[in-house]
């Protein structure tokens, strides 16, 4: 390229896509678990905490530490939490406070090296990277994972 010219990229005219993770970390295996939504609200929410449920602990007590998003204190979402009590038990970080959250710094780390800066031929293709850099993270002996149980004990 010639000095003094810019690099010309041709501009996507069509639907904006956007895809967003909810996702939760296992304290004891510093694992994440994340699923893909096309938005964040009471019904993916729900989605995502039936998925733990029986995909993920089918057998296992659950503690869900939650900020105060309104999805996560609607009325269905509360109605779901009901129903599993016995099963789940609900902690609820103080509002305004997504430092004390863990998982936001996976968030931060995912964004910092997946998509930060880069340029995706598709939707998919972000989502495959997205998925590579989930495994790293459930991979216990990958350089590149992070340990939350190091950080935070």
């Amino acid at each position: 390229m010639k000095q003094g010219t810019q690099q010309r990229y041709p501009a996507h005219t069509g639907f904006r896509q956007q895809a967003h993770l909810i996702g939760g970390l296992d304290w004891q295996s510093d694992q994440v678990h994340a699923l893909a939504v096309e938005r964040k609200y009471s019904v993916t929410f729900i989605q995502f905490v039936e998925w733990l449920c029986l995909n993920i602990y089918p057998d296992d007590p659950l503690v869900l530490v939650l900020d105060n998003v309104s999805y996560h204190r609607s009325a269905d979402v509360m109605a779901l939490f009901a129903l599993l009590e016995p099963r789940v038990q609900i902690l609820w970080l103080p509002k305004y406070s997504p430092d004390m959250n863990p998982i936001e710094r996976f968030w931060l780390h995912l964004k910092n090296n997946v998509y930060a800066n880069r340029l995706f031929t598709s939707l998919a293709c972000l989502l495959d990277h997205v998925q590579v850099w989930l495994d790293i993270q459930n991979s216990p002996f990958h350089p590149d994972r992070i340990s939350f149980a190091k950080s935070f004990r």
